[in-house]
């Protein structure tokens, strides 16, 4: 699974790497609401969250689903402006004033995606102007609270109301909190975008790619851009631009925006390289290789020492030819490791790597 950004005929003067207040701000939300994702920023959010205003903490719980489970595009205007060519606005002033020129129908589809599952990367009607699709995004909405139909309701009856809302909150958030951690995490976003850019200069697209993460590849050949992640989609570029977002606040989650009609960007983790979560089809292969019970009781004995396949197979009455291909697919998982003495080779358990599957199962669900 995969999401895939289509870039035939993309010069390499149309790929821009940007900081966005908003799209950060969007993350500094999605972090106070679900710290267990970001467990490097709970102090963080521990002293946000502490002093923020009741009535604000409401109002935020009014709209969370817009950043709670993932992250609405209401906070990537720029990328929605007709002509693919704007790019993300140095303030959160002017990324505000770029929402303000989204078309209802777009602040409305973009809101209401994860409630009440809209098409996302296809060209379809809205619950603006189709009323079963109101009816059913209503009911959608019901099924996740009151407050969630509520505000589904409000939006749908009067979207300038509510986007006014929107904007508000967004500036009270600034003055309560934001703009001291916009001030703080600034000046890294903006090094690590010149960093990439010059990389893009010297080196290439490719090496750019690869340096926002191991979960991002280029074939050349085919002009296709690859991200791994646990879903399924397809963008263009067409005649706008590629836009590289670095969030400081974001880590682990890597956003491809994919929207049909909307100009395609990524968003990464900036502040240098870290050890990358195996790939989706790596991630499944362990959890398909620790799922027989055989192989579960073979990890139990390499996990004490190295042992032979001659001796496993004495240990749990079986063939050596049986243990053999027990320990192919965990070999072929890269969960054990061996090494030749003489004639002998011993198996060992990675236990490293069995130590990261947690995380890195976690890391892999949350990209």
């Amino acid at each position: 699974m995969s999401v895939t950004i289509d870039i035939t005929g993309l010069p390499p003067e149309r790929v821009f790497v940007v900081p966005s207040p908003l799209a950060e701000l969007g993350m500094s939300l999605h972090a106070l609401s679900e710290p267990g994702h970001h467990p490097e920023l709970q102090g963080w959010a521990a002293a946000v969250s502490s002093r923020l205003d009741s009535c604000l903490a409401d109002r935020l719980c009014e709209a969370d689903f817009l950043w709670r489970t993932t992250f609405s595009d209401v906070f990537a205007p720029f990328a929605g402006i007709p002509g693919g060519r704007e790019l993300p606005g140095a303030t959160l002033a002017e990324e505000l004033d770029q929402l303000d020129k989204l078309t209802d129908e777009q602040f409305v589809n973009a809101a209401l995606e994860f409630t009440c599952q809209l098409r996302y990367d296809v060209r379809d009607a809205g619950p603006l102007d189709d009323p079963e699709l109101r009816r059913r995004s209503l009911e959608l909405a019901a099924a996740r609270g009151t407050a969630q139909e509520r505000f589904t309701r409000r939006l749908l009856d009067d979207p300038p109301v509510v986007r006014a809302w929107f904007r508000q909150l967004m500036l009270d958030c600034d003055e309560a909190f934001f703009a001291h951690t916009w001030a703080r995490v600034q000046p890294q976003l903006a090094a690590d975008a010149r960093h990439k850019t010059e990389l893009l200069r010297r080196k290439g697209l490719g090496e750019a790619l690869a340096s926002l993460s191991g979960a991002v590849s280029l074939d050349e050949r085919a002009a296709l851009v690859t991200v791994d992640k646990l879903l399924v989609g397809h963008t263009a570029t067409r005649d706008g631009n590629l836009v590289l977002v670095p969030t400081s606040l974001g880590r682990p989650h890597l956003m491809v925006l994919h929207r049909h009609g909307w100009q395609p960007s990524i968003t990464y983790p900036a502040g240098g390289s870290r050890p990358q979560a195996p790939s989706v089809e790596q991630l499944t292969r362990r959890l398909e290789a620790l799922a027989h019970p055989v192989r579960i009781r073979l990890c139990r004995h390499l996990a004490r020492g190295p042992h032979t396949t001659g001796e496993l197979a004495d240990a749990h009455g079986m063939s050596a030819p049986v243990i053999s291909r027990h320990l192919a697919v965990l070999k072929k998982a890269g969960l054990i490791t061996d090494c030749r003495r003489g004639r002998y080779v011993r198996h060992q358990l990675d236990l490293a790597a069995v130590a990261r599957l947690g995380s890195d199962f976690i890391e892999g669900v949350l990209r």
